[in-house]
């Protein structure tokens, strides 16, 4: 339970009273009790001093204990109001509650006006605080990542020999998805299976468009292994490839993997964005280049630190991101090449290894 000790301590030494803490993926992490309450009120509430209680659906309370929580869950039903189940809850603990930190980016203004309904107190925030503490990931963590990655190596293999003249972009989707769920395991986000011009699309919606020869494929996918994502993104062409397809392709890595190569403790994340950049501004693709470098990951598809030309976050041991460049080019296509990566005492790990060369499927 450290990250309960480590929050207990950012309490006592900030002089606030308590935490709540709300969003799904930081109960997790505090917990290990995972859940989606959808409008239910889901939620930790962490003390200076007094035992920490878990509130939840009553129904998920056998869940909680056999997920590992050592202290109260408090269930509250449907026909209860569970902002008044939660004071309650406080109030049995006889505590002064003067300020309390909150979720400010989770707690909507509805929720946050019924706490301040039923609490006299100031409110501040700990997302900031929850973003520090989770952005470095002990061994245990890593493993779990380690894991993940490998399932999205495995599930960019499947999608590469799926792909066959005629079949569509939601077929070879749901034939990459059907064998992950086969193993066990769920995706960590939307599976983005992109063909031919779709692929200058770097948020692309998969549909029914028809593989054909010559088209580049775009895989961007991740996997869940026991809470913690992966995410990658391979580009490959199906059947040929034109020589300025071949060109951008090529930039595309070599941003990649000098952006690699210069990760290790200190360096800051804008120098990481600023090397990939450079390469591809120097291949005269720079205004195709769209998006940050990277971001965080972990429990959350998308956490901290954001790896852009703006934030000079220095690369700590543990932390873990994605490198992701891409060329986005109408009347070329559209490239990304994207890798997990973990910060090691004196460089990176990299957890995502399926073949990164231009890879040109044969056509079939």
């Amino acid at each position: 339970m450290k990250p309960l000790q480590n929050i207990q301590h950012y309490l006592t030494q900030h002089n606030i009273d308590a935490a709540f803490i709300t969003t799904p993926h930081n109960v997790f992490y505090t917990s290990n009790f995972a859940s989606n309450p959808h409008e239910r009120l889901l939620g930790i509430m962490i003390f200076q001093q007094a035992e920490p209680f878990l509130i939840c659906p009553k129904m998920e309370v056998p869940d909680v204990y056999a997920a590992g929580w050592a202290f109260e869950a408090v269930g509250h039903e449907d026909t209860e109001n569970a902002w008044d189940v939660l004071k309650k809850a406080c109030d049995a603990r006889n505590v002064s509650l003067q300020t309390i930190a909150i979720e400010k980016d989770h707690l909507t203004v509805s929720r946050f006006e019924a706490m301040q309904q039923r609490f006299n107190a100031a409110f501040t925030e700990i997302d900031t605080t929850l973003s520090s503490m989770r952005v470095i990931k002990n061994e245990e963590e890593l493993q779990k990542m380690r894991e993940a990655a490998k399932l999205a190596d495995y599930a960019i293999e499947v999608g590469i020999n799926a792909l066959q003249e005629g079949r569509t972009e939601m077929d070879v989707l749901n034939i990459i998805e059907s064998a992950v769920k086969a193993k066990g395991y769920s995706m960590s986000f939307d599976t983005m299976v992109l063909a031919g011009e779709k692929t200058a699309s770097p948020h692309g919606t998969p549909g029914n468009r028809p593989i054909r020869r010559g088209d580049m494929i775009l895989f961007d996918l991740g996997v869940v292994y026991e809470g913690y994502c992966s995410d990658i993104t391979r580009t490959v062409a199906f059947g040929d490839v034109t020589d300025a397809q071949a060109k951008l392709y090529d930039a595309v890595l070599r941003a990649n993997e000098a952006a690699i190569a210069a990760v290790k403790p200190g360096v800051r994340a804008m120098e990481l964005d600023k090397i990939a950049r450079d390469i591809i501004e120097e291949a005269g693709y720079g205004r195709y280049f769209t998006h940050r470098l990277g971001h965080g990951l972990g429990i959350s598809i998308h956490e901290f630190p954001s790896i852009n030309g703006a934030n000079d976050y220095a690369l700590q041991r543990g932390t873990v991101f994605t490198i992701e460049p891409g060329i986005y080019k109408d009347d070329v296509a559209g490239v990304r090449i994207e890798d997990d990566v973990v910060v090691t005492k004196d460089g990176v790990e990299v957890l995502t290894h399926y073949p990164k060369a231009l890879q040109i499927v044969p056509f079939r």
